[in-house]
């Protein structure tokens, strides 16, 4: 999986066959090196399917600097990406984005 700070990049906007973008946006290094807002946390269970869903580094730190930096986000089991609300963070019951 591949990331980028460009959010003109137009591998942001396709899918691969398994249902994840091509490259994810994620802040720029000048950011992620800031101070985070929240804990890293790297995954999160959907809690419609129950599964966990693991993230790269920078995306998670992306969610660790900018708690707002994202609406959705991708499950593994289901294949496709729903908004975060219907995910919790493992190991906790606060939901991602919060």
């Amino acid at each position: 999986m591949s990331t980028t700070s460009d959010r003109d990049d137009p591998l942001i906007h396709q899918a691969k066959a398994n249902g994840q973008n091509e490259t994810y946006l994620v802040l720029s290094d000048e950011e992620l090196a800031k101070e985070f807002v929240r804990p890293f946390r790297d995954s999160y269970i959907h809690n419609k399917c129950g599964t966990l869903t693991t993230m790269g580094f920078k995306i998670a730190a992306s969610y660790a600097r900018d708690n707002t930096f994202y609406t959705d986000t991708f499950c593994c089991r289901c294949g496709n990406h729903y908004p975060i609300r219907e995910f919790t963070w493992d190991g906790s019951t606060e939901r991602v984005g919060s």
